[in-house]
């Protein structure tokens, strides 16, 4: 059995549809989206209205929860005070061009998702299992995760948010940050998505890479009136 699961799209379309090509190339059983369909990227209705029309099962990210119900804070953590005006704008534009049915359509998203493969117990959060909005770093103490590992409910741990790819098991649980399709952060720009395959040694998982013309969506960007760092941060994967 293989599974796929993509998240962090952040209104990049053409990266989106070179993951959808990818993973009917690879052929899965099961394909899953962990949220942050819109946010930075220039196409949030297009994301919007493919993932629905796919019929992707789909949990909120934080930027879909905020998006969905006009909100003007998507829960995000900057560093400084230019990246939290940097996200403000990033919010304030998301909110202006995208549609009633796209703000609709995430409105109805759920926080997690749960499926097994084979034995496994897999759940799908965006974030972490408390919050959707907690960043999940690779470097962070093991005793954090030894704790989420109690609290999981799963034997796979499933998310996002950080837009770099890991995993790893604590707990008895194995860990999955699925990186980012749109707007990665780990010095690769191609596409990233986790594949999750069943076999008799249990599940294997591998991160994805899948390439795509960043530098054509990089120029969308900016003629869309987005900050100029987001297009560059696009090509350069920072």
């Amino acid at each position: 059995m293989r599974v796929a699961v993509i998240t962090d799209i952040h209104g990049n379309l053409p990266a989106l549809e070179a993951v959808l090509g990818r993973v009917r190339e690879i052929g899965v059983e099961g394909l899953y989206c962990g949220g942050d369909l819109v946010g930075y990227g220039p196409h949030p209705n297009e994301v919007c209205a493919l993932i629905e029309a796919q019929r992707i099962p789909t949990i909120h990210g934080n930027y879909d929860y905020a998006i969905g119900r006009d909100l003007d804070d998507c829960g995000c953590a900057y560093i400084t005070p230019h990246d939290r005006e940097l996200g403000q704008r990033s919010v304030e534009w998301t909110l202006a061009h995208t549609d009633a049915a796209s703000k609709a359509f995430m409105r109805d998203l759920p926080f997690d998702l749960r499926f097994t493969m084979g034995e496994s117990r897999v759940r799908l959060v965006h974030g972490s299992p408390r919050k959707v909005n907690e960043y999940l770093f690779e470097d962070k103490p093991d005793s954090l995760y030894e704790r989420l590992a109690s609290q999981a409910e799963a034997d796979i741990l499933v998310f996002g948010h950080t837009h770099k790819p890991w995993v790893r098991e604590h707990g008895g649980v194995l860990f999955v940050n699925c990186g980012s399709v749109g707007k990665p952060k780990d010095g690769d720009p191609r596409a990233a998505f986790a594949l999750l395959e069943s076999g008799a040694d249990g599940i294997r998982v591998t991160i994805e890479r899948v390439p795509y013309d960043a530098e054509a969506v990089a120029r969308e960007v900016e003629a869309a009136g987005l900050p100029r760092e987001f297009a560059e941060k696009l090509v350069l994967a920072a």
